[in-house]
């Protein structure tokens, strides 16, 4: 699993000659740290990596908010039709996201919103799997501290935010990190919506390395290894969040 990710980062650190050296020279003889400062000579890489950064901060935000809120309803609310709306709604886990592109698409420029950072955050906000992820977290929840409120005259709001809410951390964080790894790994989408290049994220942006007639492959890897840096961070810093946040969605009390 962590071959290529060494193999990146051997890359990264080779001559483009280097590159080219059969058989391939796993450890570099000469490394040079020199790929990243023409990385970001000949593109706007730090541009790129805010827009990235800006895009899935704010759909990482929206999409732990709204699958806590739809995970509440599901898991701790009762109405008509629940259950058969939820299995409706994990139906459309099956249905490719290539299929609602163009319908999305549609969408997005009739509110006017493309090639703008909106449009990338707006559908990145919905979750199927974050909500059911989080319905599975508020049914663990034992009852009695939801019955103990309401006997105090909170309602459904309060209950959520001051009761289950914080019981619920670590799913968070496994809904987060998911989040945060799905938009920032996007490229189909930004392609389709963004076209100028100052709003382009960081893998749209990396497509710009690779040349019509050739690619430079350390110069490559080294763009590739500085949008890889953000996502270690993140869930190294949720790690333990993460784990536990998953091992607890498939239990209820």
């Amino acid at each position: 699993m962590l071959m290529p990710f060494l193999w990146m980062l051997s890359t990264a650190l080779r001559t483009r000659a280097a590159t080219m050296v059969f058989p391939p020279q796993f450890i570099p003889r000469e490394p040079t740290f020199d790929n990243f400062r023409q990385v970001t000579e000949m593109f706007p890489m730090f541009r790129f990596l805010w827009n990235s950064l800006l895009v899935a901060a704010l759909a990482t935000f929206g999409q732990i908010a709204f699958s806590s809120l739809a995970g509440y309803a599901f898991g701790r609310m009762k109405f008509k039709g629940r259950n058969q709306l939820f299995l409706l709604y994990l139906a459309m886990m099956m249905v490719p996201s290539q299929v609602t592109m163009i319908p999305q698409f549609i969408l997005m420029r009739e509110l006017s919103w493309l090639d703008s950072h909106t449009a990338l955050i707006a559908p990145a906000m919905f979750g199927i799997l974050g909500t059911f992820l989080m319905r599975q977290a508020f049914l663990k929840i034992p009852n009695e501290l939801e019955e103990a409120a309401f006997m105090d005259g909170a309602n459904h709001f309060q209950v959520f935010i001051k009761v289950c809410l914080p019981l619920v951390k670590t799913s968070m964080a496994t809904v987060g990190i998911f989040a945060f790894m799905g938009s920032w790994n996007d490229f189909l989408w930004p392609l389709i919506v963004i076209n100028t290049r100052e709003l382009a994220t960081l893998p749209l942006g990396l497509s710009l390395l690779q040349g019509r007639w050739g690619t430079d492959w350390n110069l490559m890897m080294a763009g590739s290894l500085i949008s890889v840096i953000p996502i270690v961070i993140v869930y190294l810093f949720a790690q333990k969040y993460f784990i536990q946040g998953m091992a607890m969605s498939g239990m209820k009390e």
